[in-house]
This record gives C-alpha cells, sequence and structure tokens, in this order.
C-alpha cells in the first residue's frame, strides 16, 4: 500500500468505528480466515464490527475462533442490510468486484460506507476508497498480516487472529505447494507458529475430517474421471443426482479438481458440479506452469481467478457444458503442451 493510503487508514482506524467486513459468495478458507482474522483484530481497536456472509460455508471452516459471530445475508438479510446501510467502513476481502458476492451486491453498491478493498485477485473494480490489490500474494490472509502490519500493529497479532489467518494461507497454497508460496509467506507462516498457531491441529481441522458419505463421493468423482492427452486436459462431472446419493455437503467437492492435475502429463483440470437450485453448472479449473485457467474462464465461462486456479459457470446442461470444455480445447493445445 501507499505511504500516504497508510497514514490515512491509521488516522482512519485511530477513534471508534461501525464496521462491516465482507467475503465473497460460498466462502473459502481463505475468506473466512481473512475476514476473522480482520474481525479480531479490529476489535482489539474496540470497534464495533461484524462480518456478514453472503451464504454459509463448509462445516470444516466452522471451528475458527469467531464463527459463531459471522451472520449470513442469505438467512438474515434485513439485519445484514441493515447494517451494511448505517456503518462508517466496510471491508470487502477475497473479491474485487460487487458481482462475486451474489445478492449482496446491490446493498453494497448503494451503501455510502467508505470502502476498503484487501485482494489477490486479477483485475479489480474501481470502487473502494482505499484499495490494496496484489496478485503476487499468495492469498488475502498474508495480505491482512501485512496490513496489520503496515499499520504497525504486528504485536497485536495473538494466537487467535494467528489460527485464522494460518487457515486462509494454508488452503490457498494448497498446504504450501502452490508457486505463489514464497520466502515471504513461510516466513509470516513461521511468526504465526510463534504467536501461537497450531499447524497440526489446524490441518486435521480442515482436511483430516471426512465424513463416509463425502468419501464415497470421492470416489463416485474419480469414477467419473475422464482424460484428453491431446490437450494435456482431464476432467470431472457430478451430477445433482450423484450429489445427493451422497449426501452432498457444502464443502465436500472441496478440492477434488486437484485429484485430475495430480495425474502425469496433465497441466490443465476442471470439474463440472450440477447445481439445479441455481439452475447452473459450477466449474472450477486447475492448471500447472504458465497456462491461465484464468484467461479461459472469463473468455468461456463468466469467471475468473488466478492464472493456475480459477472458477466460471454455465448455464448450458451438465453434457452440453463437458461437450463445450472438449470443443474449446484445441484452440488452446499449443499453449498447453508448451507446458
Amino acid at each position: 500500500m501507499k505511504t500516504q493510503d497508510i497514514t490515512s487508514l491509521k488516522q482512519l482506524l485511530s477513534s471508534a468505528k461501525k464496521i462491516v467486513i465482507v467475503p465473497h459468495k460460498n466462502p473459502d478458507g481463505d475468506a473466512i480466515g481473512s475476514t476473522l482474522g480482520l474481525y479480531h483484530y479490529l476489535k482489539k481497536g474496540n470497534h464495533d464490527v461484524t462480518v456478514i456472509a453472503p451464504n454459509d460455508y463448509p462445516h470444516f471452516l466452522k471451528w475458527i475462533p469467531g464463527n459463531e459471530s459471522i451472520l449470513k445475508h442469505d438467512t438474515q438479510r434485513d439485519t445484514c442490510e441493515d447494517l451494511i446501510n448505517n456503518v462508517d467502513i466496510i471491508f470487502t476481502l477475497d473479491f474485487n468486484a460487487f458481482h462475486r458476492t451474489g445478492q449482496m451486491e446491490t446493498v453494497l453498491a448503494h451503501s455510502k460506507a467508505l470502502k476498503i478493498m484487501i485482494d489477490h485477485h486479477q483485475a479489480p473494480d474501481d470502487y473502494a476508497t482505499y484499495t490494496y490489490s496484489d496478485v503476487s500474494m499468495s492469498s488475502t490472509c498474508e495480505m491482512v498480516y501485512n496490513f496489520i502490519d503496515f499499520l504497525g500493529d504486528e504485536h497485536l497479532v495473538d494466537n487467535t487472529i494467528a489460527t485464522c489467518l494460518y487457515v486462509g494461507i494454508m488452503t490457498d497454497t494448497g498446504s504450501f505447494r502452490f508457486r505463489s508460496t514464497t520466502s515471504k509467506t513461510h516466513a509470516i507462516i513461521s511468526k504465526l507458529i510463534d504467536k501461537g498457531a497450531n499447524n497440526n491441529e489446524i490441518h486435521n481441522n480442515v482436511y483430516d475430517t471426512n465424513s463416509y458419505e463425502r468419501l464415497q463421493l470421492l470416489g463416485c468423482a474419480l469414477t467419473n474421471l475422464k482424460v484428453i492427452p491431446e490437450s494435456r486436459a482431464a476432467y470431472i462431472t457430478l451430477s445433482q443426482d450423484e450429489l445427493q446419493k451422497y449426501n452432498y455437503k457444502k464443502g465436500d467437492t472441496e478440492g477434488v479438481v486437484n485429484y485430475g492435475l495430480s495425474l502425469d502429463g496433465i497441466v490443465l483440470a476442471a470439474i463440472f458440479i450440477e447445481d439445479k437450485n441455481e439452475g447452473i453448472i459450477k466449474i472450477s479449473l486447475r492448471s500447472k506452469g504458465n497456462f491461465s485457467v484464468n484467461e479461459m474462464s472469463r473468455a468461456h465461462f463468466e469467471g475468473g481467478g488466478h492464472t493456475n486456479a480459477a472458477g466460471g459457470k454455465s448455464d448450458l446442461t451438465l453434457t452440453e457444458t463437458v461437450e463445450k470444455f472438449i470443443s474449446i480445447l484445441p484452440s488452446y493445445n499449443k499453449a498447453l503442451n508448451n507446458e
């Protein structure tokens, strides 16, 4: 951030404010970890702080300190919108365009509150008075740590804040294996552990608590895995009937797309998940090297994200969406085979 912005933010936050913190729709570990990490930090400054999520999130994130304080817009709409319309400051974390909040888009856009963005995705919209945007960062949680440090308050990071921020860095780096993980990322992780983040316990809470149905669903997904050798691509499909058969719960498909990417020689992986309630096919894309799934998703699936991890959607049927994906691959074959 610019020195001038940091000075202004220090002044802004030097007195108690009413603050709302918002993550994106279908929040993941980085979204929940960053919002709660910032929540606990701002509470130490005697601010009146509320985290409002657009909707619910996976059960394996609900142990994070402060989880019980989060409001959900989709089930508490009037309360949430009253808050949004009557606060001094709105922090938007882990997204950079209001449409990423689903049904919250309009109320956020119309709120007269001062807006502060902290995010690491590409092509941010210009809605915030203060913007901390850096696509080179591993996660928004890493950026929240930096934000606290910029304000001269690194000493206020305790075991609660450290735990929240560790979750987001761990999940958004694929347990520190993605190339967005830098020496600075590891340095911050070291500090978080020193502050009291229990890395073993956090990993177990997020990754090692599975239901029988979730593992059965994983088996179904792997059975559906298909490979397109000439494009060095793999894809997985899950229909609504398959989700219901295995008692699908939010978060049960988290990380499944990475099984396709783990195949020897595969550079691009996709998962297509039918959602009849929303009338769409949800899409997650992953890649290796310099192949940009962000650009692919923006061009074909109304989405975006990072170079190696992006999301999107399709209004076609599941079969038609897969056919579309297969049909566009030849135009990317040269780039995929150069990786």
